[in-house]
């Protein structure tokens, strides 16, 4: 057999979890065709893995891409760290079913919640859809480096069913009707599930809640049953976790979901100390055991390090909404510098920040803690210098320069403008992390990439996995590493064919250094459809990534391969 290519001299670690071994593979037609040792010249191209490890690529599978897939065909910034599968549409926000004349008040409610520009949407979204199906198959013929799945969103339903009515009412009975039906619809087209929110940092462009959170739990259940009629389709939930009953109580009734209806359902395991009496993440993995052992079926979904709030001089800054600092920000970038220098102006913005509102114990998400914020805990409040998760707090370098922390915040941005803050607010401790990490049960897959562009950073989700929690703290092998980064995802979404390096399976693939494998610094770049502005965070030690067997980015840079497709649902492939 002649291969279209053959991978040679690797070291493959297969995402079972099993122990590693050399081999070469060939690919034939997007699939993996033949793996061992492969005779010369028996490929039409040969990619030289001497040194390298050969793994599955990986999934990721808690996204916001739905607007960027529309501008960006890399499938960035996820693509950058050997992610070769997402699933998009998460908490119930997508761009389908929307009706034409409700376009606008999508993009801005998408706005208010994920910060993704409305100007790059409006630039970048040539947007012709109003069904999930014709949503579907507009992303089916768009450009792909990488693969895509998706949800239809329950706020997104709500809206197209109830109109305005869906932000401050109950559903009819044919309200529910209708949007069981429309659910049906969608897994038909090849929607993976049904994804919702009950999350109180959800909130419209008017600081309401988004339609998904007006529901009550009769219509999840009558979606749910709906979804469970066919015998398809995956539940995902954003969580209430405002405080510790609120959080409890959302559980208990989730549960009462799984145990009637018997379909997969997805949270966030998140540890916070935030909000009133906050639940642990002892309390949901031991609930998500105790749901199974009952007979229903539940993951869930666990970050690799703390989900954070981002402050930069070139984003936000938690200063910004004082009315000494307004005008200083509002400068162009060299003009602020310029004023940050004057010891006049200085001493006036250090002032200021006493004037902030006093730290509560409100949860927030990334949204309200970069455009609302609090005075600053400077012992929470990171100046990131490396990847490695042990930077030095603010609070620290003040004392140790003698300074105000609003000082040095200044004093390091002025020495490099791309000096990022980082502002742990869930899962803030290794150690949470960690226990949310080897539980069985818990996916590693929730980056939110596409999501929170200029406030959070969790696209390099794979990247850190590897670099911190394998090479450096030594809590997992590679072996195991890889095998939740893809094969346990592949299991949890249903996607027949990935997840593992086997022959038959799709030839999505990462080549890496195993001891260089790791995350970049994130910079503010203006590289969104308009000009506007989002972190990007890349990677070192990648050497290829292949999706459907073509080789999509080779040392870090896009080779102009489109072999990404739609991941469907198993009514729709």
């Amino acid at each position: 057999m002649t291969h279209d290519l053959v991978i040679r001299g690797g070291t493959v670690v297969d995402g079972s979890g099993k122990k590693r071994f050399s081999a070469d593979i060939g690919i034939k037609d997007g699939k993996i065709a033949e793996i061992g040792r492969l005779a010369a010249g028996s490929g039409k191209r040969s990619l030289d893995a001497d040194g390298l490890i050969v793994s599955p690529g990986f999934i990721d599978g808690h996204t916001h891409m739905d607007a960027q897939v529309a501008w960006d065909p890399l499938g960035s910034c996820s693509c950058w760290h050997g992610v070769t599968s997402v699933v998009m549409s998460n908490c119930g926000f997508a761009l389908a079913p929307c009706k034409p004349e409700d376009r606008d008040w999508y993009a801005r409610c998408l706005s208010a919640v994920e910060d993704i520009p409305t100007e790059a949407m409006a630039a970048g979204i040539d947007w012709t859809w109003e069904t999930f199906p014709e949503y579907l198959a507009t992303v089916e013929r768009l450009p792909k480096a990488i693969n895509y799945g998706m949800y239809i969103g329950h706020s997104a339903l709500r809206m197209y069913v109830m109109g305005r009515r869906a932000l401050s009412e109950a559903a009819t009975e044919d309200d529910m009707s209708r949007m069981a039906k429309a659910v049906q619809e969608a897994l038909k087209a090849g929607a993976l599930g049904f994804s919702s929110s009950r999350a109180s940092t959800h909130v419209t462009p008017e600081d309401k809640p988004v339609a998904s959170r007006i529901a009550e739990w009769e219509e999840i259940d009558r979606i749910i049953a709906a979804m469970a009629e066919l015998d398809a389709g995956i539940f995902q939930v954003g969580p209430d976790i405002a405080s510790g009953d609120h959080h409890r109580r959302f559980l208990e009734r989730l549960r009462k979901v799984a145990l009637d209806y018997k379909r997969p359902i997805m949270f966030g395991v998140l540890a916070t100390k935030q909000g009133d009496d906050p639940t642990g993440w002892e309390y949901q993995t031991r609930y998500i055991d105790d749901t199974v052992a009952a007979g229903g079926r539940m993951f869930g979904q666990g970050t690799t390090r703390s989900i954070n709030a981002i402050f930069s001089l070139k984003s936000y800054l938690p200063f910004d909404v004082l009315p000494a600092w307004k005008p200083v920000r509002a400068l162009p970038m060299d003009e602020q510098k310029k004023r940050l220098r004057d010891p006049a102006v200085r001493r006036a913005l250090v002032e200021a920040e006493g004037k902030m509102k006093p730290r509560d114990n409100v949860f927030q998400g990334g949204g309200a803690a970069t455009t609302d914020p609090r005075k600053p805990d400077y012992g929470n409040l990171y100046a990131m210098k490396g990847v490695d998760w042990d930077d030095p707090t603010v609070e620290q370098l003040a004392k140790a320069r003698g300074q105000h922390p609003v000082e040095v915040m200044i004093d390091l941005s002025l020495a490099d403008e791309n000096q990022i803050y980082v502002q742990p607010l869930v899962n803030e401790t290794p150690d949470d992390v960690l226990g949310i990490l080897k539980h069985p049960r818990t996916l590693a897959t929730f980056s939110d990439s596409g999501a929170h562009v200029c406030q959070e950073m969790g696209s390099s989700l794979q990247t850190h996995l590897l670099s911190y929690w394998v090479r450096k703290r030594g809590a997992f092998t590679l072996e195991q590493a890889v095998k939740k980064l893809t094969h346990d995802n592949a299991v949890a979404w249903e996607l027949e064919g990935r997840g593992l390096v086997r022959e038959g399976y799709q030839a999505d693939l990462v080549l890496f250094e195993e001891n260089g494998i790791r995350p970049s610094l994130p910079t503010v770049e203006r590289d969104l459809p308009g000009g506007a502005r989002r972190l990007v965070q890349k990677a070192e030690g990648i050497k290829a990534t292949l999706v459907n067997g073509a080789i999509a980015f080779e040392d870090g840079d896009a080779t102009g391969a489109f072999a990404g497709t739609v991941l469907k649902g198993k009514l729709a492939s």
